[in-house]
């Protein structure tokens, strides 16, 4: 250490000047005395450390950050520890899961001291004792787990493994604050199966999102035919009420233009020499339709009396003269 360095440089010097001042060999000695109990009973202690004193081989006290004294050869540093939280990386292990595979897994520990007494006097090495427990969890929790839990239950694993340590810890002095599993590590037959697996269940989600996008479309398509048709309809609808109400229209037009020619011609009977003009336009016509039996077809159809078209004229004069006179008696 320093302080024995600078203990034997000083006295590597005393015993230099011994000889020349040799009628003050008392004071030097005095003065050695005096170094060497200063050197030997000043203790300075780092921020985040605690030392433990021993005094004639049994616990004393614990030195705190800062400058402190002890009775040099009487008092002792036995154990020196560092409050900071530390992390200690616990190696891998092969455990066995529940389903019987073999699983290496390994992790890292933080601990922190918090009693330097029972740290120093509790267990010869903490620190073994804290990484050997922590693999004797580990091992027991994975053992209550199948394969696929041990991937989802990371979280579960360190809680249990803290809890342990952090109780059987109390007797060492030291508080487990956490543990974290680093890796999961199964055989490779095994992680060639799990590929296998996540391969198969990714093609599976493949084909069922193919089969909602075709299903997908099919109702689309399906929907937009029956709207098709909805709206198709909807305008065949209007359609035939248009239609329908132009024919009415028509009819309706056409008895109305056709009672008008009715009334006209009844009038036109009516007035002076309109009977005469009538009974000429009738024969007209009645021998112009005659003509033209032969010509528009081969069927002919021959009246009756066909000879006696005087007859004929009559017959139809007949009918306007009674039009007349319903029209008269009408009025």
């Amino acid at each position: 250490m320093i302080w024995k360095l600078g203990l034997a440089v000083a006295l590597a010097v005393i015993a230099a000047v011994i000889p020349a001042l040799s009628s003050y060999w008392p004071w030097v000695l005095v003065l050695g005395v005096v170094v060497a109990f200063t050197i030997e009973g000043v203790r300075i202690v780092p921020q985040q450390s605690a030392w433990v004193v021993e005094r004639l081989g049994r616990f004393h006290g614990t030195l705190e950050p800062g400058l402190n004294l002890i009775i040099p050869f009487l008092d002792r540093v036995a154990y020196t520890h560092s409050l900071k939280e530390v992390p200690l990386d616990v190696p891998e292990q092969i455990c066995i899961t529940k389903d019987n595979t073999q699983l290496g897994v390994d992790g890292i520990l933080y601990y922190q001291v918090t009693d330097p007494r029972l740290a120093s006097y509790g267990s010869s090495n903490y620190i073994a004792a804290i990484s050997q427990l922590a693999q004797t969890t580990l091992r027991s929790e994975i053992g209550k787990m199948e394969l696929d839990k041990t991937f989802e239950s990371r979280d579960e694993i360190n809680r249990q493994i803290v809890a342990s340590l952090d109780e059987a810890g109390r007797n060492w002095g030291i508080k487990v604050l956490r543990y974290e599993i680093k890796s999961l590590t199964p055989p490779e037959a095994i992680l060639r199966s799990m590929q296998q697996q996540i391969t198969a269940e990714r093609e599976k989600r493949a084909l069922i999102a193919k089969s909602e996008g075709e299903r997908q479309q099919e109702i689309n398509v399906a929907d937009g035919e029956k709207q098709a048709a909805v709206l198709r309809s909807e305008g065949e609808k209007q359609a035939a009420i248009n239609r329908a109400q132009g024919e009415a229209t028509a009819i309706r037009v056409i008895a109305e233009a056709t009672a008008a020619g009715v009334r006209a011609v009844a009038d036109a009977i009516g007035d002076k020499g309109g009977l005469e003009a009538a009974n000429l336009k009738v024969a007209q016509q009645y021998v112009e339709a005659f003509a033209n039996l032969a010509k528009t077809s081969n069927t002919l159809i021959v009246p009756a009396t066909a000879n006696d078209i005087a007859g004929f004229v009559a017959t139809a004069m007949t009918v306007l003269d009674r039009a007349r006179l319903a029209k008269a008696q009408a009025t």
